[in-house]
């Protein structure tokens, strides 16, 4: 909301479209995706939790249960992309993984591993 609302005051107002921002809207398009990149980059190297996977009780892991360091976050995020790029086939692929990791996961040697409660 804040890189939207600083986005919004260079265009007095006015949404951040082709027609308002010009060319702009590229640089605004590609602010977003940093700061959805950084969420999941900050989040997954501090605790290996989102806020989702703290409701659902999960934790992104390295592949020897350690938390995760910047570049297996980088390479998670990167490859978690790819792997909903084709209609989310690899992130489905986790049904036929004999150990239940989506492709992501293999390529960024990563796992989400559930914690018990309490």
């Amino acid at each position: 909301m804040v890189f939207t609302a600083a986005a919004l005051f260079f265009t007095h107002g006015a949404a951040v479209i082709p027609e308002t921002a010009g060319a702009w809207v590229y640089v605004y398009r590609a602010g977003l995706i940093g700061v959805i990149a950084g969420y999941y980059l900050l989040n997954w190297t501090r605790s290996g939790q989102t806020l989702g996977m703290r409701a659902w009780h999960l934790r992104a892991v390295t592949d020897a249960g350690k938390p995760m360091a910047l570049k297996a976050a980088a390479m998670r995020c990167v490859f978690g992309l790819l792997a909903w790029a084709p209609l989310g086939l690899g992130v489905l692929w986790l049904y036929a993984d004999p150990e239940h990791l989506a492709i992501h996961d293999r390529w960024s040697r990563t796992r989400v591993v559930h914690l018990l409660r309490g």
